[in-house]
């Protein structure tokens, strides 16, 4: 039996056990969702055409991963303006393996994966009654928990930082975001080298074309 199911803004035809990737839904792996939308269930020839959708019917699936597609870039030049912008885009993806097909508005069979990996985090909880040896994980937790906070890329300087705005490419949410990082002058963009854009490249939404085009204009601007 298969089914074509809508989900995304797109349509996918599915069978039981098949393995789909499929745009962000909301679900934890091993969790069980269903697919509302059927366009159409069938079995060989015998084919119901929804109008649009199939009454009763529907799609149980297993969430596999929660994860994200390749890196899409978008490239915009204006000519003669010295204008140029790179953005990437990784679309968020969820894997899912179907179930069945469920039709007549029968519910799914299988249960949730996640539920016996709940249980079993519930016990090792009951055992460890003993209270001086609880305290110390709760502080090691504390002490971890305090580097997460990724420090700023650079150190900004004393003083009034500059408009970077001025700089063609740089609008107010990309200098609010580069400030963020410490970077709030001309002279800091036009001083940056090759090793600090490949920094800023991995940890902020600049491509390093980008950010190099900025240096040349901050270069003039810092005179």
């Amino acid at each position: 039996m298969f089914a074509v199911i809508k989900t995304g803004g797109k349509q996918y035809r599915v069978s039981a056990n098949d393995l789909l990737q499929v745009e962000r839904v909301t679900g934890e792996p091993g969790e069980i969702i269903q697919f509302a939308d059927v366009l159409a269930v069938g079995e060989g020839e015998d084919v119901t055409i929804g109008a649009p959708l199939v009454d009763g019917a529907s799609v149980a699936a297993e969430v596999v991963e929660q994860g994200r597609g390749k890196k899409v870039i978008a490239f915009k030049k204006r000519r003669r303006q010295n204008s140029r912008r790179k953005r990437g885009h990784r679309q968020l993806l969820t894997t899912v393996r179907i179930s069945e097909i469920l039709t007549g508005g029968a519910k799914p069979s299988k249960k949730a994966a996640a539920k016996p990996t709940a249980k079993a985090e519930e016990k090792p909880a009951k055992k460890e009654a003993a209270p001086k040896k609880e305290a110390a994980p709760k502080k090691a937790e504390a002490k971890t928990e305090a580097p997460a906070a990724a420090a700023p890329l650079f150190t900004a300087p004393a003083g009034e930082p500059d408009d970077l705005t001025k700089i063609k490419g740089i609008g107010p949410v990309a200098a609010g975001q580069l400030a963020e990082q410490g970077i709030t002058t001309y002279a800091q963009v036009a001083a940056l080298t090759d090793e600090d854009v490949v920094r800023i490249d991995e940890a902020m939404p600049f491509s390093a074309d980008q950010i190099k085009d900025w240096r040349e204009q901050a270069k003039e601007l810092a005179k």
